[in-house]
């Protein structure tokens, strides 16, 4: 499918390159931009089915691009966003990625993207709504135990990997065929068993998605 994109990234030549690759995929590029103002404007402009940001760029050449991302997923209900950056930023990494219930969401490194066939792959899956983390992302922002999905149920596993797609608390209780009361029941016993406290900044949700995709890479 043809998509229509905004790439935010300060360095010209990987900015070009991109805007190439997106034109090589069939997809357009609405705006191209070096700041985080900029990235802001464009998506306010053009409502772009795609947003491509870095982590780090001007006007404070810190995280900017990642907080200008978590801002626009709340007033852009689902937009989806794929950071692709060289770096983790820990706070904002997690706001961003259990925005929307981690709908539509990725955080890539630029350095490990072995294949532009797999950077195609992935722009399709964050703009069908999937979440696409690296595993190094991963390991950076939890840590992970030998096997920890262990001692979860078989019913605890199936929500688990219902909140990885990106799916609300109604819609589980709806696929499962259970009341909502179920579906909360579940979630408080995966959280308390994969050690998840109520004191982790109130994601609690994607982090036990991002322990679950830990776990199926491997």
């Amino acid at each position: 499918m043809s998509l229509r994109v905004i790439v935010a990234e300060d360095a010209v030549l990987l900015r070009e390159g991109l805007v190439s690759l997106l034109q090589r995929f069939g997809h357009q590029t609405l705006a191209a931009v070096g700041d985080a103002e900029a990235l802001v404007a464009a998506v306010n402009r053009e409502r772009p089915d795609l947003v491509i940001t870095d982590v780090r760029m001007p006007p404070g050449n810190r995280d900017d691009g990642l907080r200008a991302a978590v801002a626009l997923r709340g007033a852009h209900a689902r937009l989806p966003v794929l950071v692709l950056s060289q770096y983790v930023e820990r706070s904002y990494a997690v706001r961003l990625l259990d925005s929307c219930d981690g709908a539509a969401v990725g955080y890539l490194l630029k350095e490990r993207i072995g294949a532009v066939a797999d950077f195609a792959a992935a722009l399709d899956r964050v703009a069908g709504g999937e979440t696409v983390v690296d595993p190094e992302v991963i390991h950076q922002l939890v840590r992970l135990s030998p096997d920890p999905l262990e001692r979860l149920s078989a019913r605890e596993r199936e929500v688990l990997s219902l909140m990885a797609e990106g799916r609300s608390n109604p819609s589980m209780a709806a696929h499962l065929f259970v009341s909502e009361a179920a579906v909360n029941k579940h979630i408080g016993n995966i959280f308390s068993k994969l050690d998840l406290p109520v004191d982790t900044e109130g994601h609690r949700r994607v982090l036990a998605v991002l322990t679950f995709l830990g776990a199926e890479h491997g």
